[in-house]
């Protein structure tokens, strides 16, 4: 950072998978290139995490996006009465 300009922090929500690639959880834009520093938040239980769940985080990040939302919302309304979590 150059001498006299103050950094704003954002934070930006993502995973850090074992090998080091950073994966951010929504894309953003911005209108020059910016630094980041990673904070790693390590919880007791991730370490017992089978490495197949790890693997499929990829594949299933693909379903955390608005257009997956708009087009699955009917049924979230239609289902609202009748939704069981197991």
């Amino acid at each position: 950072m150059l001498r006299g300009m103050s950094a704003t922090l954002r934070p930006v929500p993502a995973t850090v998978l074992p090998n080091g690639t950073v994966r951010l959880l929504k894309d953003i834009r911005l209108p020059f290139p910016a630094m980041a520093m990673v904070t790693l938040l390590i919880e007791e239980d991730t370490a017992k995490v089978p490495e197949t769940a790890v693997l499929s985080q990829d594949a299933l990040m693909d379903w955390n996006r608005d257009e997956e939302e708009a087009a699955w919302a009917h049924l979230q309304e239609a289902g609202r009465e009748t939704v069981h979590v197991f």
